[in-house]
């Protein structure tokens, strides 16, 4: 199976969890940041992680979604200051599979992202804070060990 994981990382979130992901790919596996991918199609099995930005993938990782369309073996991953599993995390989810339209998305994982504190600074001085707020500072020290154990096991279960 050739292996090939994207990312995008502003903090360095994402790509802590690229690198763990490697470890349960085959040895030729590739892990590239989402500027030099190459095309998706090259691939057997292709996983893409990236950040949120208002609610949605970050621009680069959203772009990239878009060249998997009905590609036949996607994963995909999350960073993001949002509680796991809220509407928020949730929904920017569902929306990075329709980008990626057609594609078998054979599993997904989200996680915290620890934010970077001049971004929260940045982001309550707005006159309506986005939601995920409230959750930012229960993301400090993420992704930790446990985040990066929980992405392994999502892989393995979604190769078989």
């Amino acid at each position: 199976m050739k292996a090939l994981i994207v990312y995008s990382t502003m903090t360095g979130n994402t790509r802590k969890l690229a690198e763990a992901a490697l470890e349960v790919l085959p040895a030729d596996a590739l892990a590239v940041a989402v500027e030099d991918a190459p095309d998706p199609a090259e691939f057997d099995f292709v996983i893409v992680g990236f950040w949120l930005k208002a609610g949605k993938p970050d621009p680069k990782s959203a772009d990239y979604l878009k060249k998997a369309k009905g590609h036949k073996n996607l994963f995909l991953f999350a960073t993001h200051g949002a509680r796991p599993g809220s509407d928020h995390a949730e929904n920017a989810m569902r929306h990075a599979v329709s980008l990626a339209e057609g594609a078998r998305v054979s599993g997904t994982f989200g996680c915290f992202g620890e934010v970077d504190p001049g971004k929260l600074e940045m982001v309550k001085a707005k006159p309506q804070p986005p939601v995920w707020l409230a959750d930012a500072p229960d993301a400090a020290g993420h992704p930790d060990a446990a985040d990066l154990e929980n992405l392994k096991a999502a892989l393995r279960a979604a190769m078989g």
